[in-house]
């Protein structure tokens, strides 16, 4: 992908690798911190947000996998904070519910992924989506630090390759998780969610370069 980001870049070459995510911390607290503290900061401001989407969470009757505001908050923070920034976010998030219930409908712990039982990985139903959000970020950040963060078709098809990230991860992971058939897996753990999604990204498309908006409108840039 590294080879090919010139390419697929949207913006000329200096401005490739910023996001929305350089401009989120205040000037005068940017200024009293190094540069790895507000990266760290973003982080964890980003993986605090993906935590508290996890809230939004509706059943799906059949269906292991809910309903949630994770996914929109994973791909806009991959947008915002670009690739390692958004990866890491994700990454912190998944490493959060190993202890504390912040993944959706308060779950937590290792056996949401998966665990070994009589000597064997038994895997978590839903624990191949959380690993997406991972893959997800990153893929979604690094479009965004190429420029697809720019507009809204940019931004739309930047999320739409993250969204379907998540389900390359999650969907072979529920059939093993589950025992499903291919039908079924696709029935319980991809249909029922395709409506929301779409609604999901539109709302993060119009944001990210609503974002953009604001910042090039600053008084401090002009």
């Amino acid at each position: 992908m590294l080879s090919a980001a010139p390419r697929l870049a949207r913006v000329p070459p200096f401005e490739r690798g910023i996001t929305l995510g350089d401009f989120l911390v205040p000037i005068r607290l940017g200024e009293r911190l190094s540069s790895r503290a507000r990266h760290i900061v973003l982080v964890v401001v980003g993986a605090m947000f993906i935590a508290l989407s996890a809230n939004v969470a509706v059943p799906i009757p059949g269906s292991p996998v809910p309903v949630s505001g994770q996914t929109f908050s994973v791909l806009l923070v991959g947008g915002a904070l670009g690739f390692r920034r958004g990866a890491a976010s994700a990454l912190l998030y998944l490493l959060l519910g190993l202890a504390l219930p912040v993944y959706a409908q308060g779950r937590s712990g290792i056996e949401v992924l998966g665990t070994l039982e009589g000597g064997r990985v038994v895997l978590g139903a839903t624990g191949g989506f959380l690993v997406g959000f991972v893959l997800a970020s990153a893929l979604v950040g690094r479009l965004a630090e190429l420029g697809w963060d720019r507009s809204v078709i940019g931004s739309l098809a930047a999320l739409a390759i993250g969204n379907v990230a998540i389900y390359l991860v999650g969907l072979p992971w529920l059939a093993v998780a589950a025992d499903f058939g291919a039908q079924e897996t696709l029935q319980k753990g991809l249909f029922p969610f395709l409506v929301g999604d779409a609604f999901k990204l539109v709302v993060a498309a119009a944001l990210l370069p609503a974002g953009w908006w604001i910042v090039n409108r600053r008084p401090s840039d002009r």
